[in-house]
This record gives structure tokens, sequence and C-alpha cells, in this order.
């Protein structure tokens, strides 16, 4: 990565794992593992399903980690039975929003332009946005990776200002490396985070896209993570099991300050 121009970002995703005592205690561990270590030149996330918001948010307090939830709706309230409002996130403490993973769009009929609605509302009512684009297996044997991800990001990013696009970090995710134990190697990864950051460009200027932290996230962990971080465009990673696992974490976060 470019640590002139970005800082690293490390963020966890537990996905559907953890009660709040489980997330308050594993916060703990991660304090505690990281406690010795250096962190100011990594910003730490952690992204807990709705239930455990309020305790992982006092869990960080005092701390350099911050929290996400998974996923919010676009309305700012009504009748949307089992959806979460960007204001309901802010007022439990919440910073960050995790908005279009795959498993999203794969399982819950998520589609480039309800990500882009998604977006918009995170980023209205103030809260930080992780944005996830990433290609099939199929549309990466057609060769079609560059376009498929182009076109996620500039549906998702659709009438969002470049003011705005301070509090967005994109999180490239194959689809095809999520859960699965597959991972692209760093030369792939670092080929799609690069094309990523020219439609940036395009959408707005150099300068914007040269400040625009781009993470990956197809199963990073504490034995691939220092090689793929180690490329000039991947300014960190959005983890997922590896995540729930203190030390593994921990490994993590100090291969993004290498």
């Amino acid at each position: 990565m470019n640590k002139a121009t970005r800082k690293a970002v490390i963020a966890g995703n537990w996905k559907m794992n953890k009660t709040p005592a489980e997330a308050t205690a594993l916060i703990n561990d991660i304090k505690a593992t990281i406690a010795d270590k250096k962190t100011d030149g990594c910003d730490i996330i952690v992204g807990v399903p709705f239930v455990d918001l309020a305790a992982a948010v006092e869990a960080v307090k005092d701390s350099a980690i911050k929290v996400a939830a998974q996923n919010v709706h676009w309305a700012e309230k009504g009748a949307f039975t089992g959806e979460i409002s960007a204001e309901m996130l802010k007022a439990v403490g919440v910073e960050y929003v995790i908005i279009g993973h795959s498993e999203r769009r794969q399982y819950f009929g998520e589609t480039n332009e309800t990500v882009n609605q998604r977006v918009k509302a995170a980023l209205a009512a103030g809260l930080k946005v992780i944005l996830c684009v990433g290609e099939l297996k199929d549309e990466r044997l057609l060769g079609i990776t560059e376009e498929i991800v182009a076109m996620q990001t500039k549906v998702a990013l659709n009438e969002i200002s470049a003011e705005d696009m301070k509090n967005i970090i994109i999180a490239y995710e194959p689809v095809w490396a999520i859960g699965t134990g597959l991972t692209a190697t760093p030369a792939q990864a670092e080929e799609v985070c690069a094309a990523i950051r020219k439609v940036i460009a395009a959408l707005y200027d150099c300068t914007l896209a040269e400040a625009t932290t781009i993470q990956y996230g197809g199963s990073m962990n504490a034995g691939n993570a220092a090689e793929l971080l180690s490329m000039k465009n991947i300014d960190g990673g959005l983890i997922g099991g590896a995540s729930l696992k203190a030390p593994d974490f921990a490994t993590i976060i100090e291969a993004a300050q290498a």
C-alpha cells in the first residue's frame, strides 16, 4: 500500500457468529493480544451481528477498535420487518457498516441498486461504509472480472460525492474465495484492486483515488496476510474466519503495519 496517502484498515466480519457475551470476550481477547503491539498505523474494526452491537460498543471503549454493523436498510423507518436503519445504528454507537457483501448479494437478493441506496442512507446518517464488490467464479473464468467489478463500483457510487468518498472503504471480495478457503494470488488481488482504483479515478480524480482505501477480502488469514498486504494497491483486509481468533487477527494487524 501507499502509506504516504492511505492508512491500512483491518476489519473483521464476524458474520453470524457470537452471542453478546461471546462478543465481549472475543473483543477483550483481541485487546489483550494487541496491547503490546504497534497499532497506530492501522485502523481496526470488528463487524458484529446486530444483537452484539451494544455489547461490542461497550467492550471497545478506551481502545483503538471501532465497531461495524453488517448491513443497513435504506429507509429511515417503516414496514421493513427484520431490517435496521442507519439512525438505529448511530443510536447504539456504531461507526461503520458493511454494505454489499457477497453473501448478502448471493443469499438475500441484494442488487447493485439496493447497495447504492444503502450506501446513501448510511452516509446521510454519518456512518462510514465498507463497500464490497467482487466477481463470481464463472465471471473470472470468462475473463470479465474487471468489467463486473467496475460495474458494481460505478452503480454503488452513483450520486456519491467526492466529499462522501472520504467515508467509504472499498473491499474487493472475489465471491469464489469467500468461505471456500481459496484465495486470489497476491498478483490477482493486486490487479483487481488497481482496476478499482482506476475506476475511482475516472469517476472522481486521481488524487481521490490515491486516497481511497481498498481492502482485499477473500480468505485473508494469518498465513497469507503479509504477502497480500505487501501489494501496492491493497490497503488492508476484510477478514472472515481469522477475525474470530484473536491471535490470528492480531497477526494480520501487525502485517498491515510492516
